[in-house]
């Protein structure tokens, strides 16, 4: 199984152009659904417990998907485990994390944390492929972590508990490996038909914890609606959209749309859910940015 940076010739110098109109499009289409995504997660917590939240979104987003007769095309059957695999760490478990997360921390601290995920996606390739990252990369490494730290401790001395914010950063460091799995898988079976397997098996790995937590939940047009947007949009189009991206520029040039979802998150978090933001965690978000900048630069010659 090849990684990011072990791809086909074309396919290397597809990555070291600059982005066409289509890839910005696409971008743009990312930043837009998953930027909200945060904030959607709190209206459906408002209802349902967390696991729910995490089977909804996973859910729709595979109905969605199953609407397009290219997401049923026929993928090599030696994939399946990647896939899989993809099911659990892309969908289940980083989806399970935030919802669990978020009972605990806010929507767009929930989003500043997120930002780290180019870090770590770089980080993961460099070492999948064993090359060990530039100066300029490495730099970018320790700007981002120290990013990370400035974001995440105002908002645990503030009352956050500790352990929301250590699960949105497992979820971050998951999402590091998915996207550079995501890579070949994709440009040799479709960007749908891989998605929407990983997401089947995901609804079936997180069917078990969404029947235990119907107790404590209740039904409510909100969270519903909520959750119904999670799936249908950022859980199926902006992964389409991500993932076709990954395939045309890579998985660590792709990953710079994370560098604007924060953005989006912090906006609506403070505009409709009243959320306060730390001086300290603005700044350590835009350390987290501009090592994640630095990490995603290509080594010199």
């Amino acid at each position: 199984m090849a990684v990011a940076g072990q791809s086909t010739a074309p396919a290397r110098e597809a990555h070291n152009v600059g982005f066409a109109t289509r890839d910005w499009l696409m971008l743009a289409g990312v930043v837009f659904t998953w930027g909200p995504s945060f904030l959607l997660i709190d209206i459906g917590l408002e209802h349902l417990a967390p696991a729910l939240v995490a089977f909804g979104r996973i859910a729709f987003g595979a109905a969605t998907l199953s609407l397009f007769s290219a997401a049923r095309q026929p993928v090599n059957r030696s994939d399946w485990p990647y896939i899989a695999l993809l099911g659990l760490i892309w969908l289940a478990a980083p989806f399970l994390l935030f919802s669990t997360a978020q009972q605990w921390i806010d929507s767009s601290l929930a989003g500043m944390i997120n930002a780290a995920t180019p870090l770590f996606t770089a980080l993961v390739a460099a070492f999948l492929v064993r090359q060990l990252p530039s100066r300029l990369q490495g730099a970018g490494l320790v700007v981002g972590f120290l990013g990370v730290v400035a974001v995440s401790l105002p908002s645990v001395e503030g009352g956050s508990n500790a352990a929301g914010v250590g699960l949105v950063l497992l979820a971050t460091v998951l999402y590091g490996f998915s996207f550079n799995l995501l890579a070949d898988l994709q440009r040799r079976n479709g960007s749908i038909a891989i998605i929407w397997r990983a997401q089947m098996v995901a609804t079936v790995l997180v069917a078990p914890v969404a029947v235990a937590g119907l107790g404590s939940s209740e039904f409510a047009l909100s969270s519903f609606l909520a959750v119904a947007a999670l799936g249908s949009l950022g859980t199926a189009l902006a992964f389409f959209w991500f993932t076709a991206l990954i395939g045309r520029v890579g998985s660590t040039r792709a990953a710079v749309a994370l560098y604007f979802v924060p953005i989006v998150a912090i906006t609506l978090g403070a505009a409709l859910n009243d959320e306060s933001i730390h001086v300290a965690a603005l700044l350590g978000t835009l350390l987290v940015l501009a090592g994640a900048y630095m990490t995603s630069r290509p080594k010199a010659g």
